[in-house]
């Protein structure tokens, strides 16, 4: 199974700066150790605001009980409370090892974003146009998958909701990308521009 985590930490008032970087270090290390045991998938950093100190991470677990024990062993856990989304397999989704085989020339971008997807369909909408429409979505998603737009497609809990994550230049990029979609007129759409954590497993080299 494969968990987003969002993970906020909160330093104790009155904790040295050495303290901060004993910690950091060795939260660093292991996430290097829980990547070379398949736990651990992706690290990124989203907008903060001043003072915040957050991270969404792609964790791989067999269930929540080996979950919760992996974020336990994390360094940083004492100062830190996560919030576990459970993400389910998307008919759409281009697999884990899509970004690799992605062809090396296409313009996709270097920006990653995370969209969330909550999608309803117009009231009285024949069964048809709906069937219609996901199968052009379906087409579209691999279309833009093979662009390496498009790197991972999840279902989250709640009727219609889903969770993208994308590579494009910049947000009005990653815009048009969304404004492609069939299925855009009937999704509610909330884009986070990710930034990248130096500790992230997945990341390019530069």
């Amino acid at each position: 199974m494969e968990y987003l985590v969002t993970m906020t930490t909160h330093v104790p008032d009155g904790t040295s700066d050495a303290a901060v970087e004993d910690k950091r270090a060795r939260e660093a290390a292991h996430s290097l150790e829980l990547a070379a045991e398949g736990h651990l998938r992706r690290l990124w950093r989203p907008p903060l605001r001043t003072g915040e100190w957050r991270t969404l991470g792609l964790f791989d677990a067999a269930d929540r009980a080996e979950l919760e024990a992996v974020l336990v062993s994390m360094p940083l856990r004492v100062w830190r409370t996560d919030e576990v989304a459970t993400l389910s397999p998307h008919p759409n989704d281009p697999g884990p090892k899509a970004r690799k085989a992605a062809p090396t020339h296409t313009p996709a971008g270097e920006n990653e974003f995370f969209t969330t997807f909550t999608i309803t369909a117009p009231p009285g909408t024949p069964r048809h146009v709906a069937d219609a429409t996901e199968a052009s979505e379906a087409d579209r998603a691999r279309e833009l998958a093979g662009q390496g737009n498009l790197v991972r497609l999840w279902t989250l809990s709640g009727e219609g909701r889903a969770l993208g994550l994308w590579r494009a230049y910049d947000h009005a990029d990653m815009q048009g990308i969304l404004d492609s979609l069939p299925l855009r007129g009937w999704s509610d759409v909330e884009t986070i521009p990710l930034a990248r954590h130096p500790s992230d497993p997945g990341s390019d080299p530069r």
